[in-house]
């Protein structure tokens, strides 16, 4: 066993210095248009399975975000904000790359010790920033390796100057975790809700570092099973009496408290106006006791139809936040449909570096946007998700305010128009036809583009045989 570790953390060793060799190779381009100056450092925050309508400013009628609808009030609201995948590690992977995540070979959730990882070829944001002159720090969950022995890659081999993570959930609960690690070695237990631990990770991060634009990935935990709030936010729900659903309430709030600090941060340093925020989730919520453990997932979709691992819109719809004063007007709404594969072109325009060119990207540069442009995308925006529960649906494809969904073999559709039909009530491919004949084409040929590709990954593909959903969700 022991000699098989170490043959296994060898050929990643090879696999990484040949992907650090290969990202370190490709020269920054010239800026493209709609390019900042000077450079704003950039903030993702990224929740775990928080529905779209989890947030008070995304019309939930009992959970307090006071810090999150400020921000929504300072800048816009992204009510067709997408994920890249209806689960953690798919999603995570294809914000990381601007690529959907089958090309990756990451299929599905990362289970422990399943050999799949996000290979040290792929070229991500923080690669990108890196090579720019960015600073570059993740913090929080990451889900984008399987072992955390030192024999796959960590966020250090992605890009990050400095990581604390958790390859899965924060453990026992998101009430003092003990299983980070910072920098490569475990941190020990830590204190507090694990929002504020890792945000209290990034503004140390940041007293060293703000000198120079900076990349912050925060990757928070909240609100993904096992939930756990601490009395000071459980105590702001005092006539829930269902004691699950009222520490959901409250861990919410929590990370929307940990935001509202690192914001705090932000003006008491005079950064606000220097900072691109931009806030989602990696995927809708979790079905309440879909899994033993899952009795605190009161999540909601809102008015989307679905849960997390659904093909329907409330699998990957998300809430979206962005601010960037001077950019964003305060207090705006946008219904233009952006997913999170755009965030590493959008990262590389705000920079002044091209994204890659020399592999095929899913995402777009959102810049023009805020400009009151339209967003050039190379295709529609597309999912797959092998393992969803929406059977038959298993394939999206969204084009202007039109969705298709598919069967795995892409002979049955169903067509919504979703500018009319939020909830998708209404198939229309009866109606459609032309569109859905027309649609299904690009389906069928970015999903064959998407396989190939995705054949080539050296991932071992799923940890499970096609079509059988987990019955533990991470």
């Amino acid at each position: 066993m022991r000699r098989f570790r170490l043959l296994r953390a060898l050929i990643w060793l090879l696999l990484a210095s040949a992907g650090r060799t290969a990202n370190a190779a490709e020269p920054p381009a010239a800026p493209p248009p709609n390019v900042a100056a000077p450079r704003p450092n950039i903030i993702v925050l990224l929740c775990d399975d928080l529905g779209y309508g989890d947030i008070s400013c995304f019309a939930h009628p009992k959970i307090q975000t006071p810090h999150l609808d400020q921000l929504a009030s300072e800048g816009m609201k992204l009510t067709h904000c997408y994920s890249a995948a209806p689960v953690c590690s798919s999603s995570r992977a294809g914000l990381m790359t601007g690529r959907n995540h089958n090309r990756l070979g990451i299929p599905d959730w990362i289970s422990a010790n399943s050999n799949v990882f996000l290979r040290p070829s792929e070229v991500t944001i923080a690669h990108r920033l890196k090579q720019a002159g960015y600073r570059t720090c993740h913090v929080g969950k990451w889900h984008l390796n399987s072992r955390v022995d030192g024999s796959e890659p960590t966020p250090g081999d992605a890009g990050f100057d400095h990581w604390l993570y958790t390859q899965n959930n924060a453990a026992p609960s998101h009430v003092n975790p003990v299983n980070f690690i910072r920098n490569g070695q475990r941190a020990g237990p830590l204190k507090g809700p694990s929002s504020h631990v890792v945000v209290d990770e990034a503004t140390q991060w940041l007293d060293e570092k703000r000198d120079q634009p900076f990349f912050l990935n925060v990757w928070f935990h909240e609100s993904h099973e096992p939930v756990a709030a601490t009395e000071e936010f459980l105590a702001l729900y005092p006539d829930e009496k269902n004691r699950d659903r009222r520490h959901y309430f409250a861990d919410v709030t929590q990370m929307d408290a940990a935001v509202g600090k690192l914001m705090k941060y932000l003006d008491d340093h005079k950064l606000r106006d220097k900072t691109f925020v931009i806030f989602s989730s990696d995927n809708g919520p979790e079905t309440l006791n879909r899994y033993p453990g899952s009795n605190r997932s009161y999540g909601s979709p809102g008015p989307l139809r679905g849960m997390k691992l659904h093909m329907t819109e409330a699998g990957y719809r998300v809430p979206g936040i962005v601010r960037w004063p001077g950019h964003t007007k305060p207090g705006t709404v946008s219904v233009e449909p952006v997913c999170s594969v755009d965030l590493l072109p959008t990262a590389c325009a705000l920079a002044g570096i091209d994204p890659p060119r020399d592999r095929a990207l899913d995402g777009a540069n959102l810049l023009p946007m805020f400009e009151g442009q339209p967003i050039e995308r190379p295709h529609p925006l597309y999912w797959q998700y092998d393992h969803a529960t929406s059977r038959p649906w298993h394939v999206a494809l969204r084009d202007g305010p039109w969705k298709l969904l598919a069967n795995p073999r892409m002979t049955k559709f169903a067509l919504y128009h979703l500018a009319d039909d939020l909830g998708e009530k209404q198939d229309l491919a009866a109606e459609h036809p032309d569109r859905v004949q027309s649609m299904a084409a690009i389906m069928k040929k970015l999903h064959a583009e998407i396989a190939a590709e995705g054949a080539k990954s050296g991932n071992p593909g799923a940890a499970r045989p096609k079509g059988k959903p987990a019955l533990r969700q991470n």
